[in-house]
């Protein structure tokens, strides 16, 4: 893959998802643009030497986003990976903590593909999101009804999002990972079989090709980045 002159912009960049995703454009040649809300992720971004970093704030915020991917000339592809979980159980989720889940996974996500699509206009490109297994497989989501909403929430607009702007040349997808093998899922998993989980690195290089050039006709897809879990 090549992305030689190319500019991305990764929300999200900043989280082990994240760091790998971005190693992977970086090699690959990227101009990458990574947002960020705390110091501090700048200041440990292993990557920082390397890329545009941008402290954006709320990405629910339309009025901050739209002024992120302002500064961001000529956008060829847009991957967003910036979210949240939480598992509770339904009775346990009040509307703050609901509209919470929302606003972090599905509203910032749509605003970072609203504001892609304009910046892209008629000059093609791809934007690249992250929905979940509950997204796809519902019953999964038990104990975690909020966050699968916001996630199939996430999928949907994917899909009607890459039906609306395919004649502009933009190719939408997302992917939906299972639990993936970070840090903090072992921490919070310690019994779990971490041989089984999809490793970030194996997930950001089905997120690259997406986002890639080469990914000529592919659109519309929430693909499944399971591992053997």
């Amino acid at each position: 893959m090549d992305f030689t002159g190319r500019h991305v912009v990764i929300t999200g960049g900043t989280g082990a998802l994240g760091r790998a995703v971005v190693g992977t454009l970086i090699k690959a040649g990227a101009q990458c643009h990574v947002s960020y809300l705390h110091e501090a992720e700048a200041q440990s971004f292993p990557h920082k030497q390397n890329v545009t970093l941008h402290a954006v704030g709320d990405l629910a915020d339309q009025a901050a986003v739209d002024a992120f991917y302002g500064a961001v000339p000529k956008l060829w592809a847009s991957i967003h990976l910036a979210g949240g979980f939480a598992a509770q159980s339904v009775v346990d989720t009040d509307k703050a903590k609901l509209m919470q889940q929302v606003d972090t996974n599905f509203v910032a996500c749509f605003l970072c593909c609203r504001a892609a699509v304009k910046a892209m206009g008629h000059n093609g490109g791809r934007i690249v999101n992250v929905a979940a297994r509950p997204a796809l497989e519902w019953r999964s989501g038990s104990g975690m009804v909020a966050y699968a909403s916001s996630k199939a929430a996430v999928a949907a607009m994917t899909v009607a999002l890459a039906e609306e702007v395919a004649k502009d040349g933009i190719l939408v997808n997302a992917v939906a990972p299972s639990t993936m093998d970070t840090p903090a899922n072992r921490k919070a998993m310690p019994n779990a079989d971490f041989a089984a989980w999809p490793k970030v690195e194996e997930v950001a290089a089905t997120i690259a090709f997406l986002a890639s050039p080469d990914n000529a006709v592919t659109r519309g897809g929430i693909v499944p980045v399971y591992g053997k879990s």
